[in-house]
């Protein structure tokens, strides 16, 4: 089963709970919810407000019957046990009426702690998986809420990020987490909690990031933090360099809009200083002189990036190199030991899929290494070492820059990894860096081409299907530029190898099929042509980006975009902008949520 992230904001301090949640809330819409929710503490008694739909119509909610107090948790929930009702959306309380919880993620044994409770007295008013946790509270509650909530948690199995609050302590809220994420802030007298960071960069951006297992209780100003086997911790805060800016639109129509402009300067920061120590973390060049084998996991548009660095790196290295979708990788018991280094691409750094593989391959002995864009996240904690990406934040849900971030990292690493195993000298990996350095030119240069493509969306946005074909290091692309346009436009796409069109694909061809063929100087310019061909043949309508002006491509396609030439390296960095734009524009027409597609989230935590 899929579970998806949800949103939660708690605050205790002087400010009014009900304004600090809902702004939060707001900040975190991009992660997908159908109801949301929340539970603030005033004259000694919790008041609660949930809702169906989106946080507007829980504002006016609030607006009209407002909640004032200082204490509170809020929720934005998106539905996996139970419909999205009123009953079922966040927060839950207890039979008496003063606990309050909000919970992402499953209880996987639900259903047996439900009939235990219930056989006890307990009586429910959802059908959430969640409301169970919210009664074992109440039953291991003796005075002390956080010795309450480990108690409760000890009988859960699944993954959960929670806050509780209880009526009689008004100055703390508990809270936990294991395998999703969860953010802690505070400020003199005061002291906040989210499941991610943009939800409180108004206030701070220095933050405590919880690892799994732990328990902590924020009072105003102050944070006691547990580690999983109970004994105190000292709480880290680490910084994080977003400004609140970041998260405003800035004039653009949609966030993806403003992201997919930002991407030379994603690029650049990524690039910019990270040669010769592009990793954090103990692992040295000497841990990867005997790695023989490097898997690259990884899921979604992350696995996309991952498959451009296997054709980046494969020659590069000299040795079997292999992009594997993480969620299929770590039950195959892979072929892993000592020898062998992961890599772990996730934006997040909380992908429960890849977070699950890293741990099956480090305690098979394998070494691992993440690449990610969210400090202090739980896949770099479990890895050897970690690469960030310095995309800043993002908040459309389908990626753009945090993608281009992602190969402008991969491309760099693949480099470092080279000297480190002898097989590039210091002088010819400085000369490589000097060739990616280009990147945020040619990234500009590509982007300069929304024009011609938002032409082409307005020609093309009511179709039903496409197909994209490429070959070599663009064949990851076309698959990217079917996932961004199913993802945002709802329209049926798929990404082929141009070279598998043969076998199968091409069936589908015909005078009604738009199809998009990704070709570059750079790799195999004469086989593409042929394919094009083919696809000519049957009367496909073909829409060509290429990075090279040639008579060929005008008399065979349909409709032309040119891309600026690149060289090898940066050649998928070129081709990605655009075909972002296509889906963006196309989207767009089509009216669809751009920004918050149906059914899908920023991160996904729960299997």
């Amino acid at each position: 089963m899929l579970g998806v992230m949800c949103g939660i904001v708690g605050y205790v301090g002087p400010r009014e709970a009900q304004d600090v949640i809902l702004d939060g809330l707001a900040r975190l819409e991009y992660r997908g919810y159908d109801s949301a929710g929340l539970a603030v503490l005033g004259d000694g008694r919790l008041n609660l407000v949930r809702r169906v739909g989106k946080i507007d119509k829980l504002r006016e909610a609030v607006r009209s019957a407002p909640l004032p107090g200082n204490l509170g948790i809020g929720h934005t929930r998106w539905a996996t046990h139970g419909l999205p009702t009123e009953e079922n959306a966040h927060p839950h309380t207890d039979c008496s009426g003063k606990i309050a919880l909000v919970h992402n993620g499953i209880i996987e044994n639900h259903r047996a702690l439900r009939k235990r409770l219930a056989s006890s007295g307990h009586k429910f008013k959802s059908q959430t998986d969640t409301e169970v946790l919210v009664h074992l509270v109440e039953e291991s509650y003796q005075g002390d809420l956080a010795a309450a909530v480990r108690r409760a948690l000890a009988e859960t199995q699944g993954a959960f990020a929670i806050a509780v609050i209880h009526a009689d302590h008004p100055d703390e809220i508990v809270v936990a987490r294991k395998g999703s994420p969860l953010v802690i802030g505070l400020l003199d007298g005061e002291g906040f909690v989210a499941s991610d960071a943009p939800a409180l960069l108004p206030y701070t951006r220095d933050f405590c990031f919880l690892s799994d297992g732990e328990v902590a209780r924020i009072r105003p100003g102050q944070v006691e933090l547990w580690a999983a086997d109970g004994t105190p911790k000292e709480p880290e805060f680490r910084h994080v360099p977003w400004d609140p800016l970041t998260a405003e639109k800035q004039g653009y129509r949609h966030f993806m809009e403003k992201e997919i402009h930002e991407q030379p300067q994603a690029v650049a920061d990524t690039l910019r200083g990270q040669l010769w120590s592009p990793w954090e973390g103990g692992l040295s060049d000497d841990d990867l002189k005997e790695i023989d084998h490097i898997y690259l996991i990884a899921c979604g548009t992350s696995y996309h990036a991952a498959l451009v660095a296997e054709y980046l790196w494969e020659p590069l290295l000299g040795i079997p190199v292999a992009a594997e979708i993480a969620s299929e990788f770590r039950y195959k018991a892979p072929a892993v030991g000592p020898n062998t280094l992961v890599v772990a691409v996730s934006q997040s750094g909380e992908t429960v899929d890849t977070l699950m593989a890293v741990r099956e391959a480090r305690a098979r002995g394998a070494k691992a290494l993440a690449v990610t864009n969210i400090v202090g996240s739980a896949i770099p904690r479990e890895s050897d070492g970690v690469l960030y990406t310095r995309a800043g934040l993002e908040i459309g849900v389908a990626a753009s820059k945090t993608f281009t971030a992602q190969l402008a990292a991969l491309a760099l690493l693949g480099l470092r990894l080279a000297h480190a195993r002898g097989v590039i000298s210091r002088e010819e990996m400085e000369a490589e860096l000097g060739t990616l350095s280009q990147g945020p030119a040619l990234v500009a240069k590509a982007l300069k081409s929304e024009k011609a493509i938002e032409e082409l969306a307005e020609k093309f946005y009511q179709k039903s299907d496409f197909l994209y074909l490429a070959r070599g290091i663009l064949y990851p692309l076309a698959l990217e530029g079917a996932l961004k346009l199913k993802e945002i436009s709802y329209i049926h796409a798929e990404g082929y190898p141009a070279g598998e069109m043969k076998h199968g694909p091409i069936a589908l061809i015909d005078e009604k099929m738009p199809v998009v063929f990704l070709v570059s100087k750079e790799e195999l310019w004469d086989k593409a042509l042929s394919n094009m061909e083919e696809v000519r043949a049957r009367r496909g309508i073909l829409i060509v980006f290429s990075d090279q002006e040639h008579p060929e491509l005008r008399r065979l396609a349909d409709h032309l975009v040119l891309l600026p030439a690149a060289p090898r390296p940066l050649v998928p960095l070129v081709f990605a902008p655009p075909l972002q734009l296509l889906a963006y524009h196309i989207a767009r027409l089509r009216g669809t949520d751009v920004d918050q597609p149906r059914n899908l989230a920023k991160t996904v935590t729960v299997e």
